[in-house]
């Protein structure tokens, strides 16, 4: 039987649901890295301040993160979902009025609220009702929906901004709006899901006991080590990702591809199918360990051509790679997480360990931008963060445990 055959209708119903509304997440953040030229323009700032939208949200995924994971172990996966898809809907549309750049600053950071609890909930949600020789595969094609949402706000900016462009002040704002109808959409989807039969089951056991909530459990003595490895291992991952690509459509309009589609198409369609095809090696070979630093190691090797080609077809063979590889050793990260914590503290211990880590990485673009003012060359600046980035994924990836195959 074909493994997708083993799978249960009801378990692709949430598995898609949940896949659905991160890529939308995924394109909500992304879509204004295309903009960042127009915001400039709009309120008077320079590059660190644009860059510093990015910082924002990722720095207040932490705060969605760890409060959705945290509710989600005590009252179940799903409503905490609901809500951060309600919450990140209204702060992208709240983002399209802003006024000055400290509304628009305050809203894209309470948008990373909602971006972070979508995550935190949504993959417990997806993998625990997963068989668990397939998991690897399921959480590359989950980590592949964030390279998604990137693909098609690429793709929503290539055809439509050039329809609203004579207006760069309002341009800006409708491309921020893009979302917000589809996500509408995935918001009554996700009320059709059922809640996750492991939880359940738990809280069935559970009955009379005393509760605690999850996040204190995660610093006991027998899950510190764990939240500390995992929150360090993600930090580096995030570095290297945000590093990789916020400033990457201002490099490419820098150096004359000023549609530069093509580009974004090779670089997002290469994290999409590397996400599942790393994620399906670390069932086969290397384990979770050993297929993410195949990766990564292959990503650092693709910067000279990433960033620093001279012709068309050189940068985007750089772009496919770096995506294929780095981007794609993202594909064991859903599962490695989840393998990682036990049922009671699944939520928030992914929720918490992922956005940490969201908040170490989120300094990255920050700082691109300020290496930028400081007269250092974009692709310089990129390249140093890339590269130690990836070199402290690899080397936190073998100070902690394989995980293959473990029951949740």
């Amino acid at each position: 039987m074909p493994w997708y055959k083993e799978v249960s209708r009801q378990e692709w119903k949430t598995f898609l649901t949940t896949f659905a509304a991160w890529t939308l997440d995924a394109f909500d953040f992304t879509i204004i890295t295309f903009v960042f030229t127009d915001i400039q323009r709009s309120f008077e700032v320079n590059a660190a301040l644009a860059g510093a939208l990015a910082t924002v949200t990722l720095f207040f995924r932490m705060i969605g993160g760890i409060g959705a994971g945290t509710l989600a172990d005590r009252y179940g996966r799903k409503g905490p979902i609901l809500f951060s898809i309600a919450w990140y809907t209204g702060f992208a549309f709240l983002s399209g009025l802003s006024t000055s750049y400290v509304m628009l600053f305050t809203f894209r950071g309470l948008f990373g609220i909602g971006m972070g609890g979508m995550w935190a909930a949504g993959m417990p949600l997806a993998l625990e009702q997963w068989p668990a020789k397939h998991r690897g595969i399921a959480s590359g094609i989950l980590q592949g929906g964030y390279s998604t949402g990137f693909l098609l706000s690429s793709l929503v900016y290539q055809l439509g901004y050039p329809v609203i462009d004579d207006n760069p002040d309002w341009a800006w704002r409708l491309m921020l709006w893009a979302g917000v109808i589809p996500a509408i959409a995935i918001f009554f989807l996700m009320t059709r899901v059922s809640e996750s039969p492991m939880w359940l089951e738990q809280q069935r056991q559970r009955a009379g006991k005393p509760a605690r909530l999850s996040i204190a459990r995660m610093f006991d003595r027998d899950l510190l080590e764990v939240t500390i490895h995992t929150s360090l291992l993600m930090g580096a991952f995030v570095w290297m990702y945000q590093s990789t690509t916020i400033w990457y459509p201002r490099l490419l309009s820098a150096l004359g591809y000023t549609r530069p589609l093509a580009f974004l198409l090779l670089l997002n369609a290469g994290g999409m199918i590397g996400s599942i095809a790393f994620g399906w090696l670390s069932e086969k070979w290397g384990g979770r360990r050993g297929s993410a630093t195949l990766g990564m190691v292959a990503g650092i090797l693709s910067v000279p051509l990433y960033l620093f080609s001279e012709t068309a077809g050189m940068l985007m063979l750089g772009a496919w790679l770096i995506g294929f590889c780095a981007s794609g050793a993202w594909g064991i990260v859903p599962g490695y997480l989840s393998e990682r914590f036990p049922t009671e503290v699944r939520g928030v211990g992914t929720g918490f360990s992922y956005h940490v880590g969201v908040g170490i990485g989120a300094f990255a673009p920050y700082l691109i931008g300020v290496l930028q003012d400081g007269g250092t060359q974009l692709q310089t600046a990129m390249a140093w963060c890339i590269v130690a980035g990836g070199i402290f994924v690899v080397t936190l990836l073998w100070l902690g445990p394989e995980t293959r195959g473990k029951q949740l």
